[in-house]
């Protein structure tokens, strides 16, 4: 059984739809113990973007990531790059030697950072429903990249 961090924006109905088909699949999933998504742990008890909101926010977000045994990433776009928040997410979990799932479900060619950083590639957040995360099989990225 493992713990999954999703790390992924959430700052459009797209990307939200997109988050919440993820959700749904890892829940479905016979391996995942428990998901941690950061959108539904936004400390609304908190005036958002005070001193308090962000240093809450940030720590509780690293806390969750250091527990996960697998980063499970939607790369998504919102412009030109991918979101800064998530890049950081992802360099941190390969620092700490973890395991990142990357899912791409547009057609935008990956950097070279990601590709080289990702244990398996995927192009539907549904395929998480079925992943063996138990054998964690690495599924590389065959591609153009940037």
């Amino acid at each position: 059984m493992v713990r999954v961090f999703i790390a992924a924006p959430f700052f459009s109905d797209e990307q939200i739809d997109r988050v919440h088909r993820l959700e749904t699949a890892l829940a479905k999933n016979p391996y995942v113990i428990d998901i941690y998504s950061a959108r539904f742990h936004q400390n609304e008890q908190l005036p958002f973007g005070s001193h308090i909101w962000r240093k809450t926010t940030f720590e509780q977000d690293l806390k969750f990531l250091r527990r996960a045994d697998v980063v499970v990433t939607i790369r998504d776009f919102t412009g030109d790059c991918m979101d800064s928040g998530t890049a950081f997410e992802v360099g941190y979990a390969y620092a700490m030697q973890k395991p990142i799932i990357l899912i791409e479900e547009k057609d935008f060619p990956p950097n070279l950072m990601l590709v080289e950083s990702l244990h398996a590639f995927f192009k539907h957040v549904e395929d998480m429903a079925t992943y063996n995360f138990h054998q964690m099989p690495a599924i590389p990225y065959e591609g153009p990249m940037v």
